[in-house]
């Protein structure tokens, strides 16, 4: 019996993080990393992002099987109500419905946080993702053409957003 479980991230994960990671960075155009994070590298962004934004992992009998987070969208403060998001999930594990769930729980933690924007970046093609965000209820907003170099191609990145919330103008600074 499968038994799914959405905590927040320590700097334990960080290990699982980075070997969930790992094949994306060298196997993959998904993200434009070349070199793999470390476990302390990843341990780094786990407790810096956890304080400003979130940080999830996706539990699987007791082992991380994948993880989302939150990140500053851009460093200008009139961008301090907005956030990038992204999600990685083990290899093989797309369509299982783990995705969803710990992208819907980080968007929780993130408007209980005060953001009311969720940005996130394609690398195309990628159907699997492009399809997630939108059932998640992402719109395009744009597309970066041949913006990165990786694997001896150049490719595109296609930009979305969702609302997470809304509220009285001027919006309280996010926590």
């Amino acid at each position: 019996m499968q038994t799914l479980l959405i905590r927040d991230a320590t700097e334990l994960d960080a290990e699982a993080c980075a070997e969930i990671y790992r094949p994306y960075v060298l196997e993959t155009a998904i993200t434009f990393e070349i070199e793999p994070p470390t476990a302390a590298e990843m341990a780094e962004r786990i407790a810096r992002y956890r304080e400003t934004h979130a940080w999830l992992v996706l539990e699987d009998n007791g082992r991380v099987v994948g993880y989302a987070y939150g990140t500053p969208m851009k460093p200008r403060a009139a961008y301090r109500w907005s956030c990038e998001v992204s999600i990685y999930l083990e290899l093989g594990r797309r369509r299982t419905g783990g995705g969803r769930a710990l992208y819907e729980a980080l968007f929780e933690r993130l408007t209980e946080r005060g953001y009311r924007t969720a940005v996130a970046g394609m690398t195309l093609p990628n159907d699997a993702s492009v399809g997630l965000h939108a059932a998640l209820g992402f719109e395009p907003i744009g597309t970066y053409r041949n913006i990165g170099w990786k694997l001896d191609a150049w490719h595109d990145v296609a930009w979305t957003q969702r609302p997470l919330a809304t509220s009285p103008n001027p919006p309280a600074e996010p926590r």
